[in-house]
């Protein structure tokens, strides 16, 4: 950053799906954003980039510094998210040319993007048009997916606590049903979120150890589905434990890469909707083997559940908004921080920072190396790299039994510019 140069404002959206800890990333940017004599105010985009488009901001200069510092314990995103995707330069320059609009009549020199694939993918163009137009604004995304498929970094703000959330739930689950196995149910399906990439699955062999333990069997949008051999096995559990507890991604597939649950339509990004694949996989068991059984279905609990979020988790997503804005003010631009592993244990990390250029559109899945040669679960080497990651509480305060989450006033910032539809 060169000497006196002239102050300019700060904005930041968060995008896509939420997380628990995405607001800790909130706090990490808008805190250390305050203190920096280079940033002026810090608006943030109500709904997320939609809030950019329609001009409608929030001041967060005009929320209480208790507010700003509860983000860090609060679930889901404060200040509105959206599943907006921006189309390509070529295809739409109307909306990009539109935020350039908007940043250039709030004197917003900063973008700061809270998201996954898609979203440093948005940065990136920004960053790339805000030069042409003779308007440069610094981009740096700021890492977060619970599918933790980001590349080039070492796991993803949100999948930390996603994964404690589901090891733990899989592990009581499973004495739930141990315990009623002899005469009521003796198969338990629970379907977890995962598209393209199996991290939050591969996280609930953590409730175990090796293949005699719950989860008896893990299906991985990695490794084809073989019906008949999940069948087998599933038999043979149930012969062997009385019992049977399987963890489904959402995105198992066939080996012809159709999705076991399609539902037939797409969603707002132009994935695949799918339509719920843990009652698909029951009813394979019940017509195959006549077990009674119970599925279910963690959806949005896991994402949101901040009152059992991991520590590290929570440290690692303030840490990388926190990072955003140091990297932004030294003029680093077009790159989004990562978290190092520097140790597994004891577990040491550090922040990173890596091109917009290499992370945007890309998907990293499970290593080969992380799933089991039959397929139905993790590795020793993927263990390793999991623990750490739900290491640690950060329980959020309570009152009358229920935890007290931040909400912020969103004060909106005076519009200077006409309509816009989106």
């Amino acid at each position: 950053m060169k000497k006196n140069a002239p102050v300019r404002n700060a904005f930041y959206a968060q995008s896509g799906g939420v997380s628990a800890v995405i607001n800790a990333s909130a706090c990490g940017v808008i805190e250390t954003a305050l203190r920096s004599k280079h940033i002026g105010k810090v608006y943030a985009g109500r709904d997320g980039i939609v809030g950019a488009l329609t001009e409608d901001l929030i001041d967060t200069t005009r929320e209480s510094a208790a507010t700003i510092r509860g983000l860090k314990h609060t679930p889901a995103g404060a200040f509105g998210s959206a599943r907006f995707k921006l189309k390509g330069l070529e295809q739409n320059r109307a909306e990009y040319e539109r935020l350039i609009e908007v940043f250039r009549a709030h004197n917003i020199g900063y973008f700061f993007y809270n998201g996954g694939n898609d979203s440093m993918d948005t940065a990136l163009k920004v960053s790339q048009l805000g030069a042409s137009l003779g308007y440069p604004v610094t981009c740096v995304g700021v890492p977060k997916t619970v599918d933790n498929d980001l590349p080039h970094t070492d796991c993803c703000p949100g999948f930390g606590s996603v994964a404690k959330y589901v090891a733990v739930s899989t592990r009581e689950a499973s004495l739930d049903v141990a315990s009623m196995a002899r005469t009521s149910t003796k198969v338990f399906v629970l379907e977890v979120m995962g598209r393209h990439a199996g991290w939050i699955a591969a996280a609930a062999g953590l409730a175990g150890r090796g293949p005699e333990e719950t989860p008896h069997i893990i299906l991985l949008p990695e490794v084809p589905f073989e019906q008949q051999k999940f069948l087998d096995r599933v038999r043979q559990c149930v012969t062997d434990h009385g019992y049977c507890v399987i963890v489904v991604s959402e995105g198992a597939a066939w080996a012809d890469g159709r999705f076991l649950a399609d539902a037939g339509t797409r969603d707002a990004f132009g994935h695949t909707q799918l339509g719920g694949v843990g009652p698909v996989v029951a009813n394979m068991v019940r017509e195959a083997h006549g077990y009674k059984y119970h599925w279910a279905v963690a959806d949005y609990l896991q994402r949101a559940a901040r009152h059992i979020a991991s520590r590290v988790d929570v440290e690692q997503a303030y840490a990388v908004g926190k990072a955003a804005v140091e990297l932004a003010v030294r003029g680093v631009n077009a790159v989004m921080p990562t978290i190092v592993r520097k140790s597994s244990k004891p577990y040491r990390w550090t922040i990173g920072h890596a091109p917009l250029s290499e992370v945007a559109n890309k998907e990293k899945k499970l290593p080969p190396d992380f799933i089991r040669t039959d397929g139905f679960g993790i590795t020793a080497k993927c263990r390793r790299y999991l623990e750490p990651l739900i290491a640690g509480e950060s329980y959020p305060p309570y009152r009358n039994g229920l935890p007290q989450y931040a909400r912020i006033r969103g004060v909106r910032v005076r519009r200077k510019l006409g309509d816009f539809k989106v």
